[in-house]
């Protein structure tokens, strides 16, 4: 099939099936008389591992070790040892930003609780020295300072 087909099919631009050809990720191109790639049906089935795989947060380099040039010479070992450690790095950013998350909601509930009659450079150098953070060189313009939150 030609390339113009497989975009279609794979929702992937011309470019970006040539980039996957030309870092070793499409393996199975062959080249008629006159230049022209040719690609086989098991192409559609690659490309769309490649980009699943990338939307799961597998880097190029990752999948370069994992695809096999011919899809029935899958190491499974290698694939299911692979599998398992995305999904600990996963669970181990989710967990980092579970923290970061709870870190934000915390320095924004202080900001929020600033009491009536504080300004807001004072109320920044509060909620900064409450998180064992240095007031100094910190912007506290006034114009930036919200009595009551933004909707978000």
């Amino acid at each position: 099939m030609k390339i113009s087909e497989l975009a279609e099919l794979t929702n992937l631009a011309p470019s970006r099936i040539r980039f996957y050809e030309r870092i070793g990720l499409l393996k199975t191109v062959s080249r008629k008389a006159n230049g022209y790639r040719t690609y086989p049906p098991e192409a559609v089935t690659t490309l769309k591992l490649i980009t699943t795989a990338q939307q799961a947060g597998f880097s190029l380099d990752e999948l370069r070790t994992l695809l096999p040039s011919d899809l029935a010479n899958w190491n499974h070992l290698s694939l299911f040892d692979a599998l398992h450690k995305k999904i600990r790095d996963i669970e181990e950013m989710q967990e980092r930003l579970t923290v970061s998350k709870a870190q934000l909601h915390e320095v924004l509930a202080e900001i929020e609780a600033k009491p009536e009659d504080t300004d807001c450079a004072t109320n920044a150098k509060r909620v900064l020295s409450k998180f064992g953070l240095s007031p100094q060189g910190t912007n506290t313009d006034a114009a930036s300072c919200r009595s009551k939150p933004r909707p978000v």
